[in-house]
């Protein structure tokens, strides 16, 4: 595990984090399609021409994925995240098409200590995957719980 860089003292509302990038190839659409969702506009990209997706496409959660891996290598990696307690909503605005570059932001929108748990803290994230054209493909808002710093009272 690294060190830890963020703690839930440091996720203070509007707080942003710029989580990275990532280009997506057909390959790996593919490759997940076949094994979790094998529908066909995320198979081929004849199929994916056909469709109103307008070219070979990853499937949402495949997008969930990615972004997650983005979310992982630049934050939760460097914190002390004790995991979610679930989504409160994701939405896929556009399609994800081979060879878009996604790039992924979480914001803090809001935090408080749960007084269950001595010591962690709830943090409600949004966050937000654009392509290379800047357009939002993916937007999530969930809760986040976070240790608190050693010696930090709820």
């Amino acid at each position: 595990m690294s060190e830890i860089a963020y703690w839930w003292e440091d996720m203070t509302p509007g707080r942003r984090f710029d989580l990275g990038s990532k280009t997506v190839t057909a390959d790996e659409i593919v490759e997940f399609a076949q094994e979790f969702d094998p529908q066909p506009f995320h198979l081929s990209v004849e199929a994916g021409e056909a469709s109103i997706l307008g070219g070979l496409s990853a499937s949402g959660w495949h997008s969930c994925a990615m972004f997650m891996r983005l979310y992982y290598d630049n934050l939760l990696h460097f914190s002390s995240s004790e995991g979610s307690p679930g989504v409160d909503f994701v939405e896929w605005r556009k399609p994800v098409l081979a060879g878009d570059t996604l790039t992924g932001v979480a914001e803090v929108l809001e935090t408080r200590p749960l007084k269950s748990r001595p010591g962690i803290g709830l943090v409600k994230l949004r966050h937000e995957v654009r392509n290379q054209r800047g357009e939002l493909v993916m937007a999530m808002e969930n809760p986040g719980l976070f240790r608190m710093r050693a010696g930090a009272a709820a």
